[in-house]
């Protein structure tokens, strides 16, 4: 968590008045924990605002911030994630790790435009939009806007209460989806999403723990491009979610502190709270987790990535089947019907699939070809 008093970030050695008026800002990931006292910054000896442990380190603000800039820096070059003349879009959601790539990316001279994506989650969706706009005009950012309901019919605590998937499923699988589209019809060179070091580490946990390996074999910094996707990256990587928050609260980014209402239970945060379980045992636990698993195991699971894509035949977004999964998705939300299949081949794929058989048509009859 963040412990802030008049704008300023407090640490373990600072005294809290009875008529001191505080802010106790929460962050998934791990607190600083214990350490050594009279923190000093390692670059400058000035007196430290944040400590990051798993480098048994500590910065004042100049210094952390030149900091977190460079390991921005690193994790491009590292991965030649994108060039001076590349157009980047920046998936925003409002929170602090999505502004504070936008911020970043913006500092260091690069063309970045937001794009926000309205999920339709009341008040929270309200505020979030409202911090990226205010965020973009501030900084005289350019910001796309798409609502989902508006663009598609439904919102995702509709989706949530009448698909199959649950609702953080949904969530994500129509974030995927639009902000691909979007960056494909405005020409954009790639994605870039604030995913930070305690995402990706929980992700691979899960990832692991269920072997699922080929997804195992798609977490990687940079996603290339392919025939109808555009090149996606996590610049982000190499900081952790505490990191960024206190960067963005030094930077005087207003984003949205609360978390999703509707994320209670999601497994991504058992995961999270797994991993800072570790974290606080041993610093650097997830660093060396996720590091190691880039520099010595992703090669290997390189194989297990998707087959090849083909156009889906509702909307031409890339698939690895028929219809792409937003496409299904939605189909059922909504109750339309998707085209019916084409051949028995087809029929049988379809009669695989999760979602019930009136996705495909309303013609009567027993099978994929109508309803039973």
């Amino acid at each position: 968590m963040l412990v802030i008093r008049e704008r300023t970030l407090l640490t373990r050695e600072d005294k809290v008045e009875d008529s001191d008026t505080v802010e106790i800002r929460p962050v998934i990931s791990g607190g600083q924990g214990r350490g050594r006292s009279r923190m000093k910054c390692r670059r400058c000896r000035q007196p430290a605002v944040i400590e990051v442990r798993r480098h048994n380190a500590a910065f004042c603000q100049p210094c952390f911030e030149h900091h977190f800039n460079e390991q921005v820096r690193r994790a491009v070059k590292e991965h030649a994630m994108f060039g001076p003349d590349d157009r980047i879009m920046v998936a925003v959601s409002g929170g602090k790790d999505s502004l504070a790539l936008w911020h970043v990316l913006l500092g260091q001279g690069y063309s970045a435009t937001g794009m926000y994506l309205g999920l339709g989650i009341g008040e929270y969706s309200d505020r979030s939009g409202e911090a990226a706009r205010r965020f973009a005009r501030d900084r005289g950012a350019s910001l796309i806007e798409v609502d989902l309901r508006d663009a598609y019919g439904f919102d995702i605590p509709t989706a949530g209460r009448k698909g199959s998937r649950s609702t953080c499923s949904v969530c994500g699988l129509s974030k995927r989806y639009l902000f691909n589209r979007v960056a494909l019809e405005a020409g954009f060179d790639v994605v870039a999403t604030g995913h930070n070091l305690d995402d990706e580490a929980a992700t691979l946990l899960g990832n692991t723990l269920r072997w699922q390996t080929e997804y195992i074999a798609r977490q990687f910094p940079v996603l290339a491009a392919k025939e109808g996707m555009v090149k996606k990256v996590k610049p982000l990587y190499r900081l952790s979610e505490r990191e960024t928050a206190a960067y963005a609260f030094l930077q005087g980014i207003d984003y949205v502190v609360e978390e999703c209402p509707l994320v209670e239970g999601n497994t991504q945060l058992k995961y999270k709270a797994a991993m800072n379980g570790l974290e606080a045992g041993a610093p650097g636990t997830k660093a060396s987790f996720y590091f190691g698993y880039l520099d010595r195991a992703a090669r290997l699971f390189r194989d297990d990535a998707a087959g090849s894509l083909t156009p889906c035949r509702r909307c031409g977004q890339p698939t690895t089947g028929h219809y792409c999964a937003f496409c299904r998705a939605r189909a059922q939300v909504l109750g339309e019907p998707l085209a019916p299949p084409a051949d028995d081949q087809v029929a049988r794929e379809l009669s695989d699939e999760v979602l019930p058989a009136d996705v495909y048509t309303r013609t009567g009859g027993g099978g994929p070809g109508g309803g039973a």
